[in-house]
Parts: C-alpha cells; structure tokens; sequence
C-alpha cells in the first residue's frame, strides 16, 4: 500500500488530468550514478517536483525494493511530504495495480515522468503506462543513465512510440501558458533555485 501523509491542500491545478510520477529517486541508486549525472538529475527532479506542487499537480513516488535500496533521498521527498510512495519489485511503476488504481481514482490521464534509469524503469514505466491508457510525457532533464548511449536509445524509442520527451522548463512553461499566472513568479524562483 502507498504511504502519505496528510498536509494542507495543494492549489487547484494548472493541468487537471495530469500528475507528476517520480520514479526511483533512491539515495542508494542515485549515488551509483556518475557524480555529475546524479547532482544535474537531483537538482532537475527537484524543480519537477516542487514546480508541481507549486501548480497544484498531484506527485507520486515508486521505490525500487525499497526494504533493500533504501526510500527516496530525503530532499526530494521533503519537496512533497504529502505524496503517496508505492514499493515496487517490478521495472515497470505500472506493473503492479496500486498505482494504475491510484492514478485513476485521482482523474490522471497524463503522466510526466521523472526519475531513474532510463533503460529500466522509466522505459518499462512509460511504455506500461502508455499501456494501461495513460498519455505520457518524459521529463528529459530529470531522468538518466549510467551509459549515454543507452539513454539517447531509449529516449528514440519511447519518441517512436509515442511519449513525448521535453525538458522540465518547457513543460511548466507550457502548463503555465504566459506570466500572468498566479504560480508563475514561483515557478522562476524555482527554476533560479535549481539552475
């Protein structure tokens, strides 16, 4: 069963329909990556998840084995305390029902993917969740791979079939339409905090 805890309500979303899934974001993990590759995707999966909660999108967590790899890094999952973590042995986020049923029940139709490893789990998230129905944006900046060439592999085929893959700030942007959204001056100091 996912954990959350229960805080004051997020503002009425910018994008009704869509949640931010934040996939494996582990201490453990992250500090296999490359010290540059784990800094740039802490600090962009960062502003995904505090741009979210700044425009009142829904944020959901997976943890890899957590009983053995440990829970999502602290810093991360102090950005959204209230967000529900789903415990997985599976590759894929959407293999196993809790999340599908969870996502459903809050009206998700599109996902913005965030997190680790490119040519495991986001792949196999993305293709499951396109799957299971979902329409499904990767967050190109905030998800990565040990090895280069796997990552631009992966990204090609998940274009192909048919996920979009843009940068963190396009997206928010995109959701945020002009700057005189109520979220917007948030947003920049956001995206100055995690530069």
């Amino acid at each position: 069963m996912p954990r959350a805890k229960k805080t004051a309500s997020a503002p009425a979303s910018a994008a009704p329909g869509a949640a931010l899934l934040a996939v494996d974001l582990q201490s453990t993990l992250l500090a296999a990556l490359p010290a540059a590759a784990a800094r740039s995707v802490r600090s962009r999966a960062g502003l995904a998840i505090a741009a979210a909660r700044a425009l009142g999108l829904p944020v959901f967590f997976t943890e890899q084995v957590p009983a053995k790899l440990g829970p999502t890094a602290p810093a991360l999952a102090r950005l959204a305390p209230d967000a529900p973590v789903f415990p997985k042995n599976t590759f894929s986020a959407l293999a196993s029902e809790p999340l599908p049923a969870a996502l459903r029940a809050e009206n998700i139709e599109h996902l913005l993917l965030i997190g680790l490893e490119t040519p495991v789990c986001i792949y196999q998230s993305a293709l499951g969740a396109l799957a299971e129905g979902f329409q499904v944006t990767i967050l190109s900046d905030a998800i990565v791979a040990r090895r280069p060439d796997d990552h631009a592999a992966c990204l090609a085929a998940l274009r192909h079939a048919g996920v979009t893959v843009l940068p963190v700030e396009t997206v928010f942007y995109a959701l945020l339409h002009d700057s005189g959204h109520p979220a917007f001056k948030a947003f920049t100091r956001l995206v100055k905090t995690h530069a």
